[in-house]
């Protein structure tokens, strides 16, 4: 769970993840509350590509480098986030994490996830429809 300083914080967060977009201020607490920080070291692989997908990440400070089969994708920073899909499907990484200095994440857990929407279906709810429209608005996802 966030420090005394990190439910506010947290809560705002997350409400940047476009998965989360829907959700009204009391589902965001619902899942700022089962939310955790962590720390990383420079080098420190946060995630690895091939491992099984378990947990949404939102960068709060720091940088850190996106690689896919030992090639560069991406390097994000804070309010970016990665993993987001994990939550819904389980499936393994696709790429490398890896932190590119300190860095510290706000980390959302697929079982801590899904234990906060058996106690609020409201939020599955409120996610599906965001994934529904994101879907209906871009025909280039269903050609995939």
């Amino acid at each position: 769970m966030p420090d005394a300083s990190g439910p506010v914080a947290a809560h705002t967060q997350l409400a940047s993840v476009p998965l989360f977009a829907s959700l009204n201020e009391s589902q965001l607490r619902t899942l700022a509350f089962r939310a955790e920080e962590r720390s990383y070291r420079d080098g420190d692989t946060i995630i690895a590509q091939g491992d099984d997908g378990n947990a949404l990440f939102l960068i709060l400070s720091g940088k850190a480098q996106v690689t896919r089969s030992k090639r560069p994708v991406a390097v994000l920073g804070p309010g970016q986030y990665f993993g987001e899909m994990a939550l819904l499907d389980s499936q393994p990484r696709t790429a490398d994490v890896t932190a590119e200095g300190p860095v510290r994440c706000l980390v959302l857990t697929a079982w801590e996830f899904w234990s906060a929407v058996e106690t609020k279906p409201e939020v599955l709810r409120a996610m599906f429809k965001e994934v529904s429209r994101r879907l209906r608005a871009s025909p280039a996802a269903f050609s995939e």
